[in-house]
C-alpha cells in the first residue's frame, strides 16, 4: 500500500518525498523525465555571495536522501489523470493505475512560447530548452545565436550559455502584438529588468537603475538608449529593436529586425538582417497545473504568481482532502523556495496521516517560515511582485475556508 504519491520529481517534489519518508511513510516519486532532478539539472549560476549553485549535484543530493529513505521513484512515466474514489486518490499513469489517500502534485512550470514567423525552423527553440541541451544533455546549441525576449530567467540562461563557450550575438524584443504583449513593449521590459539590477555586472548599470524607477526618466532614457544596446556580460541588450521573422531554408540563418520606438512601434526603413545558427525564445514561465485541474482543484488567476495556480494554503495544502501542491504549480520561484515549499508540503502530510501529533505542528509553523525567510533572501525574483500574490492567495484562503479539522468548510469540498 502506497501512503503518498509524488508527482514530479523536481525540488519541491524531491524534499516533499523525503519529508514524507522521514516520518515512516511509503512514498512513490513519478516524473516523466528521464532521471529526477527537473529544473535543477540545468541549473548553473554563481550567487551574490560568490558561491556557485551546481542543481545537478544538488538533484543527486535529493535523489540519494530520497533512496537511502527507500522511496520509489518511477522515471519516464506520464501522468494523464487523477481523481478520488472511495477516500482514496486514484493516478492513471502511462504504467497503470496507483492508489494512494495522499498525493503531492508538484510539476513545476512550462514556458510561454512567443510565436514569431520562421519559429518551427530547425535551431529555434525556447531558451529553456537551450538550457536543458546544454547543461543537462551537454549538446551545443549552436556558435552563433540570438536571444529574443529579455527577461529575468533569460538573463540567468544567458550566463549558463556563455559558461558553456556558445555565443549569443545580441538580446533583442519580439515585436509587439497581442501574442507578444509586454514582452514587446521596450518600457515594460526595462521596468520589470529593474527588479535584477542589484544584479548587473556594472556599477554604472547599478546606480543609473535608481533614476529609472522615475516614470519619466524611463521615457527619457529610452529614447536615448544607444541603438547597439548596452552589454549584459559581453552580449548587447537592445531594447530598441524587435524581431519581424527568422530567416532560413532547412535550418536558422537569421533574424529580420527592426528599430522600434519607445512604445514598441516598427520605424519604417530599419530592417536588417543579423546572422545566426539558433534563435532562442524567451517568453516567461507560468505554473503547469493542469493535473490540479483535472483533479477538480478550483484556481485562482493572480498575476503576480505567474497566472492561474490551485488555492492552497501556507501549509501547501488544497480544498480537496488529500491533494497537496508545492513548487512552481503554486507561483513562479527558485528552486531554493521550491524545495522549502516540498518540506512544508511532507510535513503537512504527514501531520494529516497521523504522524508525531505532539510536535508536528511546531515543526510545520517553523517549515512556513522557512518559506518566507528564503522568499525573502533570494536574490532573483522572476514576478518582483510575488509577496503581493502570496498575500492575494493567503486572504482567499482564509476567506474560503475554515480551520476546522479538515482545514476547510464542507461546502469547498469538492
Amino acid at each position: 500500500m502506497i501512503d503518498v504519491i509524488v508527482i514530479g520529481g523536481g525540488p519541491a517534489g524531491l524534499a516533499g518525498a523525503i519529508t514524507c519518508a522521514s516520518f515512516g511513510l511509503k512514498v512513490t516519486v513519478i516524473d516523466e523525465f528521464i532521471k529526477p532532478g527537473g529544473r535543477l539539472l540545468g541549473q548553473l549560476h554563481q550567487e551574490p555571495s560568490g558561491e556557485w549553485w551546481n542543481g545537478i549535484k544538488e538533484s543527486e543530493r535529493l535523489h540519494q536522501e530520497a533512496k537511502k529513505l527507500s522511496v520509489d521513484i518511477r522515471c519516464g512515466v506520464s501522468v494523464y489523470n487523477l481523481e478520488k474514489e472511495n477516500h482514496l486518490w486514484n493516478v492513471h499513469t502511462s504504467l497503470g493505475t496507483l492508489e494512494a489517500p495522499f498525493v503531492l502534485i508538484a510539476t513545476g512550470a512550462a514556458e510561454y512560447s512567443i510565436p514569431l514567423p520562421g519559429w518551427t525552423l530547425p535551431g529555434v527553440m525556447s531558451i529553456g530548452a537551450a538550457q536543458v541541451m546544454t547543461n543537462v544533455h551537454r549538446v551545443q546549441v549552436g556558435k552563433k545565436g540570438i536571444l529574443i525576449g529579455a527577461n529575468i530567467l533569460a538573463f540567468a540562461i544567458l550566463n549558463e550559455l556563455q559558461l558553456a563557450g556558445i555565443t549569443v550575438d545580441r538580446i533583442i524584443l519580439p515585436e509587439k502584438s497581442v501574442l507578444s504583449q509586454k514582452a514587446g513593449e521596450p518600457e515594460e521590459v526595462m521596468k520589470s529588468l529593474l527588479n535584477a539590477a542589484h544584479l548587473a555586472p556594472s556599477p554604472l548599470l547599478r546606480i543609473g537603475s535608481r533614476f529609472m524607477r522615475n516614470d519619466w526618466m524611463r521615457k527619457v532614457a529610452l529614447n536615448f538608449y544607444p541603438k547597439n544596446g548596452m552589454k549584459v556580460n559581453g552580449t548587447p541588450l537592445q531594447l530598441r529593436k524587435a524581431a519581424l521573422e527568422i530567416i532560413g531554408t532547412d535550418q536558422v540563418e537569421g533574424v529580420r529586425v527592426a528599430d522600434i520606438d519607445v512604445n514598441g512601434n516598427i520605424i519604417a526603413g530599419s530592417e536588417t538582417i543579423y546572422e545566426a545558427d539558433f534563435v532562442c525564445i524567451a517568453g516567461g514561465l507560468y505554473p503547469l497545473a493542469e493535473l490540479a485541474a483535472v483533479a477538480g482543484c478550483p484556481f485562482q488567476y493572480i498575476p503576480e504568481l505567474g497566472g492561474h495556480v490551485p488555492h492552497h494554503s501556507e501549509t501547501m495544502e488544497t480544498p480537496l482532502d488529500g491533494l497537496f501542491v508545492a513548487g512552481n504549480i503554486t507561483g513562479i520561484e527558485s528552486g531554493k523556495i521550491a524545495m522549502a515549499q516540498g518540506t512544508t508540503a511532507g510535513l503537512s502530510i504527514a501531520k494529516h496521516a497521523g504522524k508525531e501529533s505532539n510536535t508536528i505542528d511546531q515543526k510545520l509553523q517553523q517549515a512556513v517560515q522557512h518559506v518566507r525567510t528564503v522568499r525573502r533572501q533570494a536574490a532573483i525574483q522572476f514576478n518582483p511582485e510575488i509577496n503581493n500574490g502570496r498575500s492575494k492567495m493567503n486572504e482567499l484562503w482564509e476567506r474560503l475556508y475554515s480551520n476546522d479539522s479538515t482545514g476547510k468548510t464542507p461546502k469547498q469540498i469538492v
